[in-house]
């Protein structure tokens, strides 16, 4: 809904009256203007106002609106005189109103300009603002996760690297009281595209794996730490590459990280 007080101070009814804007403009300006009586009074206003304004600068030509508009819209508003007229005094009201229009089409076009100005640096502004929240959540996640490991209630188990990927490692930090495992792939290179890392939990005897998760969002996790539930007796953890949406039992050709607990 427009602020009607806003779009008469604007200086766009104006422009319309005179037809000097740009004919998409225009179009929007008429239904607007349909749908608001206030607004057409005051297009009703303008226009008597400019005839007015003619009378007054050359009381002896009358001359109707349409007329004027005509002139004033001819040549891009350059008013021909007619070589029968010799008193330059008839004319003084035609260009008084090519002179408002242009006025009034200037304080449009800087008013425009500001008003993108406000609003590109208002979306400058909503952007450093949602970084700075994105910093503050990370900032805050990761002292969340750092006070979690921490706990004197977390046990570590480091998985060592296997014969796919010698030099990879991880970690796990299980907290047995909140059943809460996180896991730490700092030390895994980036998965294929296509494929996951999974996490599992392991028995021994008889070796039974349960998955743990899928890390689906190894690639946008800054901390390479994740927070998976662990409700599980286990005895060791195993990291594996899989395809995507993950395994359920472990490809073990691809088994990145092992480790036992001990």
């Amino acid at each position: 809904m427009i602020d009607i007080k806003q779009y008469i101070e604007s200086g766009i009814l104006e422009l319309y009256v005179f037809g000097t804007l740009p004919e998409d403009k225009s179009i929007e300006v008429s239904r607007v203007v349909a749908s608001h009586l206030k607004l057409l009074n005051e297009v009703e206003r303008i226009e008597a106002a400019i005839q007015e304004l003619s009378k007054a600068a050359a009381p002896g030509e009358p001359i109707s609106f349409d007329i004027l508009k005509k002139k004033l819209s001819d040549d891009n508003g350059v008013i021909t005189l007619s070589r029968k007229r010799t008193s330059p005094y008839s004319y003084i009201g035609w260009a008084a109103a090519v002179l408002l229009a242009a006025g009034l089409g200037y304080m449009y076009n800087q008013n425009s300009q500001l008003e993108q100005k406000i609003t590109d640096i208002r979306q400058e502004q909503i952007l450093q603002e949602g970084k700075t929240q994105i910093v503050e959540e990370d900032l805050a996640n990761t002292k969340r996760l750092l006070n979690a490991i921490r706990s004197k209630n977390v046990i570590q188990i480091p998985l060592a690297g296997q014969i796919i990927a010698p030099e990879a490692y991880a970690s796990v930090y299980w907290d047995k009281t909140t059943q809460k495992s996180y896991v730490d792939v700092s030390g895994l290179p980036a998965p294929p595209k296509g494929k996951v890392y999974q996490v599992w939990s392991l028995t021994l005897d008889p070796l039974t794996p349960t998955s743990l998760g899928v890390l689906n969002t190894y690639s946008e996790d800054k901390n390479k730490i994740f927070e998976l539930d662990n409700p599980n007796e286990s005895q060791a953890f195993g990291i594996t590459l899989e395809p995507e949406g993950g395994s359920e039992s472990p490809t073990l050709e691809y088994l990145y990280t092992l480790g036992t607990v001990s």
